[in-house]
């Protein structure tokens, strides 16, 4: 406790293990939003290259799950499908993570923000994209490199990610195995990435371990509601969730 209240107050971290139960429990429904909800909820207390530190660990451990839930032979014939993809994903990724205390924090907190407003208007209007599959090399690299970017500056490469596997039209189940594969994978390079930008050190580690327990916990829970409840109504009310957590970066990032 002591080795993480000296980051932040007491209330701040309780708010931040509650944050980190609600992004587990919408991860588990749905298959993504974890690093979205986490940078969005704990920005609002704690500073983004705190809250960015913090949502590692989670997401590697919980990705991590998602991936092998059919087992280790389905998580690697998904990621041979989608290497191009990941690895271009993975290259930009290492590269934009060294530009995160080079970029001011509003413009941080826009290149968060103005991406989830997007895709989460997008979805919500009914407009997904439609790309046919097998995707083009181009796309592919396109899209991947995109997600990459974002996801350096701001442990977020959800939403490229996606609305590519949407636009695809990917069954569903292998759609959140994929996700899995894609995010896990994403999330180690990241914390490598960030350990090198000095972002992951050991005055952050003790924060980002306190909240992976809830997290697991939530995602426990979203999986259990996600097998008895309609899945289609829980994203759309994540959608929302997200619109309003997007614009609340925006705000943020245009105000100072």
């Amino acid at each position: 406790m002591e080795l993480v209240t000296h980051l932040m107050t007491p209330s701040a971290f309780a708010l931040a293990l509650s944050v980190a139960f609600i992004a587990g429990v919408v991860k588990g429904m749905v298959g993504f939003a974890m690093p979205m909800i986490l940078i969005s909820g704990l920005s609002s207390v704690i500073s983004p290259e705190l809250a960015l530190a913090g949502l590692i660990l989670p997401t590697v451990i919980t990705n991590g799950m998602q991936a092998l839930r059919q087992g280790p032979r389905a998580a690697w014939e998904s990621l041979l499908k989608f290497r191009g993809y990941l690895g271009t994903l993975l290259v930009v990724l290492v590269l934009s993570a060294q530009l995160v205390r080079v970029i001011p924090v509003e413009a941080m907190l826009l290149i968060i923000g103005v991406p989830i407003v997007i895709f989460a208007a997008t979805q919500l209007a009914g407009m997904p994209l439609r790309i046919a599959s097998p995707s083009t090399r181009t796309t592919e690299i396109g899209i991947g490199a995109f997600a990459g970017f974002i996801g350096g500056l701001s442990g977020v490469w959800g939403p490229p990610t996606v609305a590519y596997l949407t636009a695809l039209d990917t069954p569903k189940r292998d759609h959140i195995r994929v996700q899995g594969v894609i995010y896990g994978l994403g999330a180690i390079v990241l914390l490598f990435a960030h350990i090198g930008s000095g972002v992951v050190r050991v005055e952050t580690l003790p924060f980002s371990i306190a909240i992976v327990p809830p997290a697991i916990i939530g995602m426990w829970l979203g999986l259990k509601v996600n097998d008895r409840i309609d899945q289609a109504a829980f994203r759309k009310a994540t959608l929302f969730v997200l619109m309003i957590a997007g614009l609340n970066l925006i705000r943020r990032g245009l105000m100072g």
